[in-house]
């Protein structure tokens, strides 16, 4: 069928010729509006048939997305990023098709695109089973194989309410409720099967190739505890099969590095119910907690921080002149004595203006660096506690910069220099950096929020770093870099973090005496390397698998006699590793020698040294490495320079 679009113009019948920009440079004129896939299908058939969707001045739309006016477009395939948030978007509207057709009464409510997958949360009678799972997932592939054309349409919001009341699906009914009055609603269709839905999605069912079922959670209507329990239906989709085997793979390996495992089979901490959200540090647990806190203390007084105490308890004044009381009232825990309310602090910062606040400040103070391991309490809600990972108790390596608005790309720069020598130390070479800018909602005056951006952004660049842009996702005070850790499993996790605040000084009155005399408001820098260092440590420990480098181990050698008659020896070799710094240990226990190395591998020690009749003859060790490696024997003095280079080196031998 051919489209004509016309447009009168002083009596003039002229029909728009569109000019499509591609991204290689090249130009193409139609003779009319065309949509996206017609595009696709006038450079290549290869093309066309891999379209999944397009993007038209840097928005994403379907392939029927019409094109009536010069634009910029790219199509959009399973080899970009934007084109694997499309196949698992319609994977979720997929699996809703497919419990619809295998369970009626089931209601539909949302369906999102997740970090390397999708869910969608129903209401249905009874709890979903391993075998119903199975069955929609059967179900869906049949679907997809049918190859099922994905239609959109628009209806004004009032239709759209009574058509999803009609079928019976209240949920969809209220989320359209939402919407503005004067919004119309994006409907999507295939097969018989309709879902509220923005979009895009791919062309057909028959885009969708590869995906699995996880597992079933349990989720409150819209995250509220006060509302019905729904049930969660977890997935992950894939542009190829080998992605998918390559992500299965991941997650066996991410259940056998398990932080709450390995905490437990390496005796390092535990939670109970008595203190939800709480950290239990055993001794070992405590000894790598203590090494990484010296370690950083040592980076503090080292790049110039003053190592501060705050309290735990302070007055809700304080609170709610510094602004988090209305923000963060409900995640705080409270008390209150002889008529006075407090709350356990949930963050550090204005403590940190009340130590700044002591004493008259002159510009030859600044920048002034104070850092604390604060302790801060949350109250998370109990089903999103995770091991170490998410607890109500936490401390941060917290620490703030005083500063003049000219320091802060200077304090800045240091900082991102300071972070990366830190990780590297940890053996985190692969670090994603973002900037985030001003959002809509935010104090202070657009000149400010231009320098702040500005000096953050030429940091950036004067490091040498790639980073990525963030548009509107910086705090209410100020835009802010962000640092995340990529393990060895390629998961990223977000730690590091320097933010620029005009606003909680100001709000906390502090000040301070400028070349002119005159009294100016500081600015502050938030800036955390390692964040929570109970999170933290729950990093490293799946990092690692639990096999900690030497100079965070907690025990890094053990020494095993043979038999009784080298139990001296083996006391006076441990006793002499003690002496010089290392945490050594005597297993001098009536096991068989093989049985002793299996155990103590098993706690994954950095080095072994076992000592028989020989040993004792030449006054040496044998040693073994964590990885099974003999070294033969050495000597003592050998092995301690061994030991010294090794923790020297730290990360780098990770």
């Amino acid at each position: 069928m051919i489209r004509t679009f016309v447009f009168v113009t002083l009596g003039i019948l002229d029909i728009h010729m569109p000019v499509v920009r591609l991204p290689d440079g090249s130009e193409r004129k139609f003779e009319q509006p065309v949509t996206v896939a017609e595009v696709a299908a006038s450079i290549g058939t290869g093309l066309a048939r891999a379209a999944l969707a397009g993007k038209v001045g840097g928005r994403l739309v379907d392939t029927s997305f019409c094109i009536d006016r010069d634009v910029d477009l790219s199509i959009v395939t399973d080899r970009d990023a934007d084109g694997l948030e499309v196949i698992r978007h319609s994977t979720a509207h997929l699996l809703a098709q497919a419990v619809k057709g295998l369970f009626p009464e089931a209601q539909v409510t949302i369906g999102p695109v997740v970090e390397d997958g999708f869910y969608y949360d129903f209401s249905y009678q009874r709890p979903f089973t391993p075998e119903d799972l199975a069955a929609i997932e059967k179900r869906m592939m049949e679907l997809a194989k049918q190859d099922l054309k994905v239609e959109r349409t628009v209806l004004p919001r009032s239709e759209a309410i009574g058509f999803f009341k009609n079928l019976g699906e209240h949920y969809k009914a209220q989320i359209i409720e939402s919407i503005p009055s004067d919004q119309d609603v994006s409907l999507y269709g295939q097969g018989g099967f309709t879902d509220l839905c923005r979009g895009p999605h791919v062309p057909s069912t028959g885009k969708l190739k590869v995906f699995k079922l996880m597992k079933v959670a349990g989720a409150y209507w819209r995250g509220d505890s006060k509302n019905e329990m729904l049930q969660r239906i977890y997935g992950t989709a894939w542009a190829k099969k080998e992605d998918l085997d390559a992500y299965l793979h991941r997650l066996e390996e991410a259940e056998k590095r398990d932080h709450r495992k390995i905490g437990k089979a390496q005796d390092l901490f535990h939670a109970q119910e008595e203190a939800p959200g709480m950290v239990f540090w055993h001794p070992k647990g405590w000894m790598v907690y203590q090494i990484i806190e010296q370690y950083m203390r040592e980076v503090f007084r080292d790049n110039g921080y003053q190592e501060i105490r705050t309290p735990q308890v302070v007055d809700r004044s304080l609170w709610e002149k510094s602004g988090h009381w209305d923000k963060f009232g409900s995640n705080m825990f409270t008390t209150s004595s002889e008529s006075r309310d407090y709350a356990v602090k949930p963050m550090n910062c204005p403590c940190h203006i009340q130590v700044y606040n002591q004493g008259l400040k002159s510009y030859r103070d600044l920048p002034l660096r104070l850092a604390e391991f604060g302790s801060c309490h949350r109250n998370e809600p109990s089903g999103t506690l995770h091991g170490i990972m998410r607890v109500r108790n936490f401390t941060q390596d917290d620490a703030h910069i005083f500063c003049t608005e000219a320091q802060i790309q200077d304090e800045v720069s240091a900082f991102i220099g300071l972070l990366f020598k830190v990780y590297a130390d940890f053996g985190f070479s692969d670090v994603l950096v973002k900037l985030s800018t001003r959002p809509e909602q935010r104090v202070g005056t657009d000149e400010s929020w231009d320098k702040a951006e500005a000096a953050l952004e030429t940091a950036l660049n004067s490091s040498g770093l790639q980073w990525d842009l963030q548009p509107g996702e910086g705090a209410f005070y100020g835009p802010k870099i962000e640092f995340a850790l990529k393990d060895c499993l390629g998961r990223v996790w977000q730690c590091g973090t320097i933010q620029v605040d005009f606003s909680m000084p100001g709000r906390l009155d502090a000040t301070y005496i400028d070349e002119d005399s005159s009294r100016k408001t500081p600015v502050m820098l938030h800036r955390a390397i390692l964040g929570s260092m109970e999170r933290f440590i729950g990093i490293l420990i799946e990092h690692h698998a639990g096999a900690f480098p030497l100079w965070l181990a907690p025990v890094q050698l053990a020494v095993l006699n043979i038999s009784d008659a080298q139990a001296d020896y083996a006391r006076g070799v441990t006793d002499r590793l003690k002496e010089n710094g290392f945490r050594a240990q005597a297993d001098l226990r009536n096991e068989k020698i093989t049985y002793k190395i299996r155990e103590h591998s098993l706690q994954r020690l950095p080095y072994l040294l076992i000592v028989g009749d020989k040993e004792v003859a030449s006054q040496q060790v044998a040693v073994r490495t964590r990885s099974g490696e003999d070294l033969g024997q050495m000597s003592l003095d050998a092995l301690i320079e061994r030991l010294r280079r090794e923790e020297t080196l730290r990360g780098i031998t990770a």
